[in-house]
């Protein structure tokens, strides 16, 4: 009683196509489509710019470079 059975589904279904219109529920369907892959791809982004930073640091730690001394001290004078 309190589920729905495929006969219902399929009857909700043919509803809303007689509201919709064909045309316009298969242009909302491909706006969702267009709106998941789009934030798949913000997400791809998100975490390859993450990524970038730890990779610099990584190669900052391990491949040291001396630096050369620009300034000369003074030996100290007593």
């Amino acid at each position: 009683m309190g589920s729905m059975s495929l006969m219902h589904w399929l009857i909700v279904g043919v509803l809303v196509i007689l509201l919709f219109g064909g045309s316009r529920f298969s242009n909302m369907m491909g706006d969702v489509a267009k709106g998941i892959k789009q934030f798949k791809k913000g997400m791809a982004e998100e975490e390859e710019t993450a990524a970038k930073p730890a990779e610099i640091e990584a190669k900052r730690v391990a491949d040291p470079q001396p630096q050369a001394q620009t300034e000369a001290r003074p030996a100290d004078k007593q």
